[in-house]
C-alpha cells in the first residue's frame, strides 16, 4: 500500500465519479467498496446501500473516495497532474475528463464532479527549462494562449515559428 493516498470527499456521487474515472484511464480498477448499512445511513443521512468509502486505482495511483455530504467542495487549490507522453494521450483525456465540466487554461480542466486536473505533455517541462531563455519564453507565451496543450505548437514556438 502506498504511504500517502489522495482522499476525495464527494457529497453523494462517489460511485458515479469512481465509475467515470476508471472508464477514462486505461490502467484503472476499483479495489474495494464499503456501503452504508442501516446504522451508518441513519447517522450520515445517506441512503442505506450507498457507497460510504471506496478505494480505486488510476494508472497505479491509489485514491480513496467518501460520500460525506455537502459540507466540503473541491477547489482548484488541489489538482491532479497527469503527465502525458503523446498528443494522442493529451487529446484522449481532454475529450473525456471535462465532459460536463469545464476546460481551463494551460492544460487545466475541471471535471463534472468539480475535481481539477492538469493534463500536461512531459515535453513541456523540457521546453520551459531550455537553457536559451528566449526559447523558453516563446514556449511560455504559446502555452498561456492554449487551453488543451498542443505539443507540435509548443515545439514550433521553441523553434521560433508560429
Amino acid at each position: 500500500m502506498q504511504k500517502i493516498t489522495p482522499f476525495l470527499w464527494f457529497e453523494s456521487n462517489a460511485e458515479e465519479a469512481i465509475d467515470f474515472y476508471t472508464s477514462v484511464f486505461r490502467d484503472s480498477r476499483i479495489v474495494s467498496v464499503s456501503r452504508y448499512d442501516e446504522a451508518g445511513a441513519q447517522a450520515s443521512g445517506m441512503p442505506e446501500g450507498t457507497v460510504m468509502t471506496a478505494t480505486f486505482e488510476l494508472e497505479g495511483q491509489q485514491f480513496m473516495a467518501l460520500n460525506g455530504g455537502p459540507q466540503f467542495k473541491f477547489s482548484e487549490a488541489i489538482s491532479f497532474f497527469v503527465a502525458c507522453e503523446t498528443q494522442e494521450e493529451v487529446d484522449e483525456l481532454w475529450e473525456k475528463l471535462p465532459a460536463g465540466g469545464e476546460a481551463g487554461q494551460c492544460g487545466w480542466l475541471k471535471d463534472r464532479f468539480g475535481v481539477s486536473w492538469q493534463v500536461v505533455p512531459t515535453i513541456l517541462g523540457e521546453l520551459l527549462n531550455d537553457p536559451d531563455p528566449e526559447k523558453a519564453q516563446r514556449v511560455m507565451t504559446a502555452m498561456l494562449q492554449m487551453k488543451k496543450l498542443d505539443i507540435a505548437a509548443l515545439r514550433r514556438a521553441s523553434e521560433g515559428g508560429p
